[in-house]
């Protein structure tokens, strides 16, 4: 039996390491997470960020703007996940590398660069049709914001 116990310890440590590296994405909590950039509370269900790092360590945002800003001042984001919340699907994530956005003066956003983040270039089209603006690739928009 003391062998036994052993084992056990073994099997509880190693879970808890496994447990400890998590790389998901945790949800935001709306009118209580604050932005890691800007210190606001995130609130707005349709522009909300987060990154999370190679060893599972979680950075909420405010607006993709905001992330945008963080990860420029950042030496090594190898492993890292980008990803926004999206117009289609409140407080749903998805890639930040893969999403096509908008900017519309007619979309505000928290930080005032009325970026709003879609699934779909079709979708983005469509509402760009409604709204106006100019759409953008993660590069495109990265390069965009930084450049300001």
């Amino acid at each position: 039996m003391r062998g036994f116990g052993k084992y056990i310890i073994s099997w509880l440590f190693l879970g808890l390491m496994l447990a400890s590296c998590n790389k998901e994405p945790h949800p935001i909590e709306y009118g209580n997470d604050t932005c890691h950039f800007c210190q606001m509370t995130i609130v707005d269900k349709i522009h909300g960020a987060e990154i999370v790092t190679d060893k599972g360590k979680i950075f909420k945002f405010d607006a993709a703007e905001c992330l945008l800003r963080y990860s420029n001042e950042l030496q090594d984001t190898k492993g890292y996940q980008f990803l926004t919340n999206h117009f289609e699907l409140a407080e749903s994530f998805i890639s930040m590398e893969s999403a096509i956005f908008l900017i519309s003066d007619k979309i505000p956003s928290p930080m005032g660069a009325y970026l709003t983040a879609f699934e779909s270039r079709r979708e983005a089209e469509a509402t760009k049709q409604k709204y106006g603006g100019t759409i953008f690739n993660w590069n495109e928009i990265n390069n965009h914001l930084i450049a300001k």
